[in-house]
C-alpha cells in the first residue's frame, strides 16, 4: 500500500472518528463498569504542547509572512488514583497507571474539558468522592477545571513550581549563588510552609533590566496560583503532587508529531488525533463497523 493510499485512508477514517465523537457528546455516556470500592479519587491532568505548521510564507523566496508557525495542541488525562502504582526500586522507580483516558484537541480548552469529562463519566466519575486537577499554571487549565469540575481540588504541578523558583533564584543571585536561596524556598513549599515562601517572593524588590522582568513574572505566577500549592497536605493523603502522566502523554505526542521534516495542518493533525484517541479510549471498532 503506497503512502498516498494510507494518507487518504487516514483522513477518511479520522473524519469518521471525529464525527462519531461529536455524536457521542450529544448524550450522556453509558458507564463501562462500576468503579471499584477503593476508587474514590478521580484525577485530571491537563497540559499543552506546540505543533509545527507550514505558515503562509512557506516556499516563498521573499515574504514578510511566517514560513513556519507553531500552534498549541492540548492534552488531557483522566484516571482513578487506585489504578496507579510504581514499579522498580530506587532511582529506577517509575509510576505506572493501569488504565487512563488520554484526549487530544487542537482548539480551545473548554472543548477539551467537554471531551475529557464525557470519557470520565463513562468510567464512573459521578461516583468520585474527591477530584484532583493538576496543571502547570496556565490560565486555560484552571478555566477548564472551573467549568467542568467546580468542586475539584486544584494543584500546581510541583516540578513547574520549582522551575519558576529556580528561574527567580538565578535572576536574583546568579547560577552559582542561587542554590541556597532556592532550596530554602522549595523546602518551604514542599513542607507546609507555602505561605512563608509566597510572602518571601511577593516581598522581593524588583531590580532593573531583564532580572526585574523575571522577578515580576514570577511574582505574578505565584500570586495567581497561591491557593494551589498545599503540597504537604496533598502528599500526606497519598495523592500525586506532579502531573507526570500528562507530561508523559505530551512527550509521546511530540515524539510522534515532531519528527524530522514533519509539518501539520489542523485537518491532518485533528484526523490523526481522532484515530489515536479512538484506539486508546476503546472506540476503535465503531470506526470500522460504522454503517
Amino acid at each position: 500500500m503506497d503512502d498516498s493510499t494510507l494518507h487518504r485512508l487516514t483522513q477518511r477514517l479520522g473524519e469518521r472518528a471525529e464525527q462519531q465523537t461529536q455524536a457521542r457528546l450529544e448524550s450522556l455516556p453509558e458507564q463501562l463498569t462500576l468503579p471499584r470500592a477503593s476508587a474514590q479519587l478521580a484525577i485530571f491532568m491537563l497540559d499543552g504542547w506546540m505543533a509545527r505548521y507550514r505558515g503562509p510564507g512557506w516556499g516563498k523566496k521573499k515574504t514578510e509572512k511566517k514560513r513556519v508557525e507553531w500552534h498549541e495542541a492540548k492534552t488531557g488525562v483522566f484516571y482513578w488514583h487506585d489504578q496507579s502504582s510504581h514499579k522498580g526500586k530506587g532511582k529506577r522507580q517509575r509510576g505506572v497507571i493501569q488504565e487512563k483516558v488520554v484526549i487530544g484537541w487542537q482548539g480551545e480548552g473548554p472543548e477539551l474539558g467537554r471531551r475529557l469529562h464525557w470519557e470520565a463519566l463513562r468510567r464512573g466519575l459521578g461516583r468520585a468522592k474527591w477530584i484532583l486537577v493538576l496543571g502547570d499554571g496556565a490560565h486555560w487549565i484552571w478555566n477548564v477545571a472551573g467549568d467542568r469540575w467546580v468542586t475539584a481540588e486544584g494543584l500546581l504541578d510541583f516540578y513547574h513550581a520549582s522551575e519558576h523558583v529556580w528561574e527567580l533564584g538565578r535572576a536574583l543571585f546568579g547560577e552559582e549563588q542561587a542554590r541556597p536561596w532556592v532550596e530554602a524556598r522549595l523546602h518551604e513549599l514542599r513542607h507546609g510552609q507555602e505561605q512563608k515562601c509566597l510572602d518571601c517572593i511577593a516581598g522581593l524588590g524588583v531590580p532593573a533590566g531583564q532580572a526585574g522582568e523575571t522577578v515580576e513574572e514570577a511574582q505574578t505566577y505565584f500570586a495567581n496560583n497561591a491557593g494551589r500549592m498545599n503540597y504537604e497536605e496533598i502528599a500526606d493523603q497519598g495523592w500525586p503532587i506532579g502531573s507526570g502522566a500528562v507530561e508523559s502523554a505530551c512527550g509521546g505526542k511530540q515524539g510522534r508529531y515532531k519528527r524530522r521534516g514533519q509539518f501539520w495542518t489542523n485537518r491532518g493533525l485533528g484526523n490523526l488525533e481522532a484515530l489515536i484517541g479512538a484506539r486508546h479510549n476503546n472506540h476503535w471498532e465503531e470506526i470500522w463497523f460504522a454503517a
